[in-house]
C-alpha cells in the first residue's frame, strides 16, 4: 500500500488500463473509465463508465469512504444502495502510485480483485512493467490465467 494519497490530486477521471477479471465488470468490453469526485462530507462519488456489446455503455455511480484517514490510501466504495442505506461495502487499498499521478494501481487485501489506472488511455510498454512488477510484489499474478490474482 502506498504511504498516502493527495485526494485533490486523485480525483478526476482515470482509465482502465488492466484488470482482474470481475463478476461485476463482465459486461465492460472497452473504454472503461472510473472518474472520482470529492464531497463535502468528506466522501468521493464514484462514476464507473465502460463501453459494452452493441456500442452501449453502462454507468454505475457509487459512493466511496475514506477508511485510511492519515494515509488516504485504504477506501471502501459501495454499488448498492436502498432509499440512501449502503448495506455492503467493497474494500479497496491504493497500492501503487505514480508521484505525478499518472498511474494509480487500486487493489484489495485478498487479491480478489484489482485495477491497474493511467490519466490517459494507454501506458508506455517500460511503465506498465514497472506497473506489473508492483502488483507482483503484492502478490498478484501476471498473465490471462483465469481465477483470483490473475491480472490482464
Amino acid at each position: 500500500m502506498v504511504g498516502a494519497v493527495d485526494l485533490e490530486r486523485y480525483a478526476g477521471v482515470w482509465y482502465e488500463i488492466a484488470r482482474i477479471p470481475n463478476r461485476f465488470q463482465r459486461q465492460c468490453v472497452r473504454g472503461t473509465t472510473a472518474t472520482y469526485a470529492l464531497r463535502e462530507d468528506g466522501k468521493i462519488d464514484v462514476v464507473n463508465r465502460c463501453g459494452v456489446d452493441g456500442g452501449g455503455v453502462d454507468e454505475a455511480r457509487d459512493v466511496a469512504r475514506i477508511v485510511d484517514t492519515e494515509s488516504h490510501a485504504k477506501l471502501e466504495v459501495s454499488f448498492v444502495s436502498f432509499f440512501g442505506w449502503r448495506p455492503f461495502w467493497g474494500t479497496y487499498w491504493v497500492i501503487g502510485l505514480d508521484e505525478n499521478y499518472r498511474w494509480a494501481i487500486v487493489g484489495h487485501p485478498d487479491r480478489e480483485y484489482g485495477w491497474v489506472l493511467a490519466r490517459t488511455p494507454t501506458l508506455p510498454d517500460e511503465t506498465l512493467e514497472g506497473v506489473f512488477r508492483i502488483l507482483e510484489g503484492n502478490g498478484y499474478l501476471r498473465g490471462r490465467a483465469s481465477g483470483r490474482g490473475a491480472c490482464r
